[in-house]
């Protein structure tokens, strides 16, 4: 998670609703589980200024009322909450400040204080501060002890207080930009962008402590005796008490050229002209970037609101970042609410389309080729959410959704043949792939053909879980039944998926001798192998139908797929030259897809496994993925190896992604390629570009058929994935498998 770190970390629980019903888990012999205790989830609400680029600095006081200084004045944030952007208007609160010419705003004991042409000045303290500093030009400002301040205008700078100015004197070389004050040495310092200086007021001494060149801003570390200095090359820090540089400059940051610097709770902010980032504890960095944390990405100023909120200024608006606590059950029901609201398409888990910079009211439900296999992931994620709660919620929604996929092989004249999708007619042209759409005998409606492999072993892994899992008989048998249809289709057509035209897909193709014409390092060798037989295992395991069993094992051991299931990833690789065009292309680097289409088969292949002997085997095979799959550290593989090794799996990892991934499931723009705290690796076949994946809400918004070591992506917003298939089926297949307990509320 997120090490904010905040002093004060308020929980503010049940923020989205939640209630949790007990039902029946699976027992669990393992001492490995997550016990859901509140973590600290980020999220951002925007406010988007049209003053672009005036704005410049921004305060909160202690009644939590924000203050941005602009060119034109004071603003403040006008209404926005998360998800629904708010904007920056000026604020008239006080008559008399639209007629002040405020140049620089700061706080005092958590009180707005101000700087005009003519005097240091409050609204606090009943308007009893008024310092005049004698300095028409005045530009920076900072506070010292008993309400003393310094006062610069770049080239000068006066010493002010309730007894006049007391001290006045002149800076050169290059003009101040910043003042602050240090309590322990008690002295001002003065930045400039080619020096360091200091000016004590007890002795009225002025002086040069470092010179450089770039420096942009600075902060004194609390408690530390060290000063932070931000540079448009990184930043380095200077011992307060020995007046020396301490180390080296670090550059090694998400962008380093800084504009801002400050200090929260102990952790250094960092403004840069690529989004702002926060070093944690362990020299690492939480970077905010992009329009899922902040309106631009020139970071101008950043300050603290309140216990659990960070204000970023940045060249377009503001980004008020809060960090609130809550259980992975808190996150789940705030998803659950996400899908119900603005997902369901017809019963299908759809992926809202065509909005207009996040704003997901302007979008409409999307059909996709994958309608089917994206339905049956969060089915089965309701599936098991009804088998820990027994929620009638989950199970309405799990009827709702299981109808959407029977229709899939009903609207089409193929029997046992799942349509990829279906729509009212009249829109073909508007959908996607519109040569693929086919009209219903129903005049009312439109139906997807070319249905692939990865549709039909998410169809096969979701039958199976409600079949096993759901304790509604109605269900149990609407499942079983499909199942049965689906797989007799493929055997009666000698391994083939067979469409509308007589002629098989293009990816449904499980026949040995398509199979078998791969050579051994063509992934899909392997994986059309794991997948029939886990599909054949399932159908058997719920119909009881010898010809599913015996066809099973006549591939295995006639035709090589349980040699071809059991061979090692690391065996996985390009097609040797000279292999025709077909391996070729599909072995020009490893397939995310056929992860996920693996891991959903897994479930069928391990936990319906023939026999022990087998089932040995399996978990052999299985183990060998996930080791190749950990440095992902995606949450849905990580869980899927509890299901065979509850004792040593990735359950840190699992949870992680879980507790990481972003609220807002918007595909805002992501870019990570211009980092310098990444380690970027050479181009490989498995296409990693990174030593260390980053984590999921520095990212792109993808699926778990996307490679998460994709450095950039999203599409500036116009789309908000559903949470049913991406969190919600990882979370409740962790809770069934007892590796995530209930909320524990503390």
């Amino acid at each position: 998670m997120k090490k904010i770190n905040l002093k004060l970390l308020v929980f503010v629980g049940l923020l989205f609703g939640f209630s949790q019903a007990q039902g029946q888990q699976l027992p669990s012999n393992s001492q490995r589980v997550h016990q859901d205790v509140p973590f600290v989830q980020e999220y951002a609400i925007k406010y988007y200024s049209e003053e672009v680029p005036m704005l410049d600095k921004v305060y909160a006081d202690r009644n939590g009322t924000v203050q941005i200084l602009s060119k034109s004045g004071l603003l403040r944030p006008h209404a926005g909450a998360f998800l629904y952007p708010g904007t920056l208007t000026p604020d008239k609160t006080y008559l008399a400040m639209k007629d002040k010419n405020i140049v620089s705003i700061s706080t005092v004991e958590n009180q707005f204080v101000y700087l005009d042409d003519k005097a240091v000045f409050s609204n606090a303290w009943a308007g009893s501060l008024y310092l005049q500093h004698e300095l028409p030009s005045a530009a920076s400002f900072a506070h010292g002890k008993d309400f003393t301040f310094l006062v610069s205008d770049g080239g000068h700078i006066h010493l002010v207080s309730k007894d006049g100015v007391s001290y006045k004197g002149k800076i050169s070389g290059s003009p101040v930009i910043e003042i602050t004050y240090d309590a322990a040495t008690e002295r001002f310092l003065l930045l400039a962008e080619n020096k360091l200086m200091s000016f004590s007021p007890a002795d009225k001494k002025l002086k040069t402590l470092t010179e450089g060149a770039g420096f942009t801003s600075f902060v004194v570390r609390e408690g530390k005796n060290k000063l932070a200095i931000a540079t448009k090359d990184g930043y380095f820090e200077w011992d307060l008490l020995s007046d020396k540089k301490v180390g080296q400059k670090q550059n090694a940051l998400p962008w380093p050229v800084l504009t801002s610097l400050t200090e929260i709770n102990g952790l250094l902010w960092f403004g840069s002209e690529q989004g702002a980032f926060m070093e944690k504890e362990d020299g690492k960095f939480n970077y905010y970037f992009g329009e899922r944390w902040l309106p631009g990405d020139k970071v101008l100023h950043i300050s603290q609101k309140n216990a659990d909120e960070v204000l970023i200024l940045t060249d377009k608006g503001l980004g008020n970042l809060v960090f609130m606590s809550q259980t992975l059950a808190e996150k789940a029901a705030y998803y659950e609410q996400q899908v119900r609201h603005r997902h369901i398409r017809h019963g299908f888990n759809s992926t809202l389309t065509r909005m207009e910079k996040g704003n997901f009211d302007t979008g409409r439900l999307g059909d996709s080729d994958n309608d089917g296999l994206w339905t049956s992931m969060y089915l089965g994620g309701e599936a098991f959410r009804y088998a820990v709660t027994g929620s009638e919620e989950a199970l309405q929604n799990v009827k709702e959704s299981l109808d959407a996929m029977e229709r899939l092989y009903t609207i089409n004249p193929v029997e046992g043949f799942p349509s990829r999708s279906f729509s009212r007619s009249g829109y073909i042209e508007k959908l996607a792939d519109p040569d693929r759409w086919q009209h219903a005998s129903d005049p009312e409606w439109d139906w997807k053909a070319t249905t692939s492999s990865d549709e039909v072993i998410g169809h096969v892994f979701v039958f199976g879980v409600i079949a096993e899992l759901v304790d509604n008989e109605a269900l149990r048998q609407q499942a079983i039944g499909l199942l049965d249809q689906l797989m007799t289709h493929i055997v009666e057509n000698d391994w083939y998926l067979i469409d509308y035209d007589g002629k098989h897909t293009t990816w449904g193709r499980w026949n040995p001798e398509y199979v078998n014409g791969f050579p051994t390092m063509v992934g899909d060798r392997k994986l059309n192998s794991s997948n029939i037989i886990a599909m054949l295992q399932t159908a058997y395991h719920f119909t009881g139908k010898e010809m599913y069993k015996k066809e099973a094992y006549k591939l295995m051991e006639k035709h090589g797929y349980l040699e071809n299931l059991m061979r090692p990833m690391e065996g996985i690789g390009k097609a040797e030259e000279g292999s025709d065009d077909w391996a070729a292309m599909l072995s020009e680097s490893w397939n995310h897809s056929d992860d996920e289409m693996y891991f959903l088969g897994y479930w069928g292949l391990y936990r319906y496994a023939f026999t022990d002997e087998l089932k040995a085997q399996y978990k052999e095979a299985i183990k060998d993925h996930w080791e190749a799959e950990r440095p992902e550290k995606d949450g849905l593989w990580n869980i899927f190896g509890a299901l065979v090794d509850r004792e040593n799996f990735d359950l840190e990892e699992a949870v992680w992604y879980l507790q990481e991934y972003p609220l807002d499931m918007i595909s805002w723009t992501a870019k990570n390629s211009h980092r310098k705290d990444i380690e970027i690796l050479e181009e490989n076949f498995r296409r990693q570009s990174t030593s260390e994946v980053l984590p999921p809400d520095e990212l792109a918004i993808r699926r778990h058929n996307g490679n998460r070591f994709t450095l950039e992506g999203g599409n500036g917003g116009s789309q908000e994935y559903s949470a049913g298939d991406i969190w919600l089926l990882p979370y409740w297949m962790g809770r069934y498998l007892n590796v995530i307990s209930d909320p524990l509320i503390r």
